[in-house]
């Protein structure tokens, strides 16, 4: 994701969403074609080591998901090891 990000290339993946202040999730996600953007500071975002800030292409919005929860990076299955 960093290198295609760094190339200005763009790329597909899904993850489950999840948000730690509501303590709810709405499901997967799947976002077909995104870059990283600058992650957060710790000082905004107690959680920035665990998150992964995005911006889908298709339509301009920022996004950000918890790195634990991705689930497919370029219609690959992804596994925690």
């Amino acid at each position: 994701m960093r290198q295609l990000s760094s190339e200005g290339k763009s790329f597909s993946f899904s993850f489950m969403s999840y948000s730690y202040e509501r303590r709810k999730s709405d499901g997967v996600i799947t976002v077909n074609n995104a870059r990283l953007r600058k992650q957060s500071h710790k000082e905004n975002n107690r959680f920035a080591d665990y998150m992964l800030n995005f911006i889908n292409l298709d339509t301009m919005e920022y996004g950000m998901c918890w790195q634990p929860l991705l689930l497919s990076f370029n219609d690959n299955e992804l596994e925690l090891g």
